[in-house]
């Protein structure tokens, strides 16, 4: 870790020069020497650079969003070679390329502020060391180590030794209770932030190897820092467990406001808005008119959420318009069901017994419906009367041909044999 950290050098200056300036304002709050002037400080640059990192996020978003386009696509392309995954895979990689899009672009914030995050550990570890760097002078750096958070003193680890922990003025027993806390605190978030993802944000209509890597980083990811975090100074797991909340609370407020077409989140954003609209009879705020433009521009593309929202304002006798707002329309309610009509029927199945039948007496299911014995003729009555002994019934034996009544015949006349 200290290898890669030496890599970062170059940025160490300015990181801590960020870390000494918020600490003289927090120092002015609860002294030179505290854990909270330290600790803010650290949880200070984490609000700094993230909200610096705003732009990447929404190329992020623009990114996710190119992805959820492609979905029909991908989906296709699955479809098609579903039996040669090969040739799958090498379709996916040709229709990223065509369109621009990047599948990777959702670790473009932790390749981001990765610099930054080792720039702080090589900070840390310096000051555990006792060495100056950057702008942390000597007096600077024995505040530092003065410092303690909940007892564990700021450059502390936990897997340091007893005799290191105190050096630093703190027992060991209180350096890895905060540090197995810090760890496992920052794990689950990590593992909250992309099960959130994963489970109300997906269109889970398409299996895409998109959807499977990220599953797969949903359990990797945790797991990589647990066991990381045991070599991890307590600054740099308040600097993780705060880059983690911050994630997870800007991915919930997205999901929230802008959810991925055909996911969860997006069912319960559209029963929301339909509620709005049914207390206030219009579309209010301008991300919401712009949901609504978005679905109507769709047309007869629409997913399922999304046409049952058009229904449900159809019931409410209004229209969503072009411009994203809705209006009163008599038609509203005709048009909701000529949508649900024109959606393919699906033929009704058969019982188990009525499929067997139908297999082995292929005539079975047309001689149950005339199963009742029809009224018989005059012709017919005749038939059940005794028959002369020496005539075969030419009616019963043979079928009659083709122009010639049915039933008994009338002897010939003996002059005419």
């Amino acid at each position: 870790m200290d290898t890669i950290a030496s890599l970062f050098s170059f940025i160490t200056t300015p990181v801590s020069w960020v870390i000494v300036q918020f600490h003289k304002l927090y120092g002015a709050l609860f002294g030179d020497d505290t854990g909270w002037a330290w600790g803010l400080s650290i949880v200070s640059l984490v609000v700094l650079i993230r909200i610096c990192l705003i732009p990447l996020f929404v190329k992020q978003i623009k990114s996710t969003r190119n992805m959820q386009v492609l979905q029909p696509k991908m989906k296709a392309i699955q479809e098609r070679y579903k039996n040669d995954k090969q040739r799958q895979s090498e379709e996916m990689m040709k229709l990223y390329k065509e369109t621009g899009t990047n599948p990777l672009s959702s670790c473009l914030p932790i390749l981001a502020q990765s610099p930054f995050f080792f720039a702080l550990y090589h900070v840390l570890s310096s000051i555990a060391s006792g060495k100056t760097i950057g702008v942390i002078d000597q007096p600077l750096l024995d505040s530092a180590r003065q410092a303690h958070i909940f007892g564990a003193p700021l450059a502390a680890k936990f897997m340091d030794s007893e005799e290191k922990v105190q050096a630093l003025g703190a027992s060991l027993t209180d350096v890895r209770v905060v540090t197995a806390i810090m760890i496992v605190m920052m794990s689950a978030s990590q593992f909250f932030t992309q099960r959130q993802l994963m489970t109300k944000n997906v269109d889970l209509t398409v299996k895409t190897p998109y959807m499977q890597q990220q599953k797969m980083l949903m359990y990797i990811f945790p797991l990589i820092f647990a066991v990381m975090g045991i070599n991890f100074p307590v600054g740099v797991l308040v600097y993780w467990l705060t880059t983690n909340v911050w994630t997870m609370g800007q991915q919930m407020y997205v999901i929230n406001q802008n959810p991925t077409p055909g996911s969860k989140a997006q069912d319960q954003y559209l029963g929301r808005l339909l509620k709005s609209v049914t207390a206030h009879g219009q579309v209010r705020g301008r991300t919401r008119r712009n949901t609504v433009k978005r679905i109507v521009v769709k047309g007869p593309d629409r997913n399922d959420i999304e046409r049952k929202f058009i229904t449900g304002l159809a019931k409410l006798g209004l229209a969503a318009q072009e411009d994203g707002t809705v209006a009163k329309s008599e038609t509203a309610v005709a048009e909701a069901e000529g949508g649900a009509a024109a959606k393919r029927q699906q033929p009704k199945r058969q019982t188990k017994a009525k499929r067997q039948t139908a297999a082995t007496h292929p005539g079975a299911a047309k001689d149950s419906v005339s199963a009742e014995p029809e009224p018989k003729t005059s012709l017919e009555k005749q038939d059940d009367k005794p028959k002369p002994a020496g005539k075969p019934a030419s009616g019963s034996s043979r079928q009659a041909k083709s122009g010639q009544r049915k039933g008994p015949q009338r002897p010939k006349h003996p002059s005419k044999k």
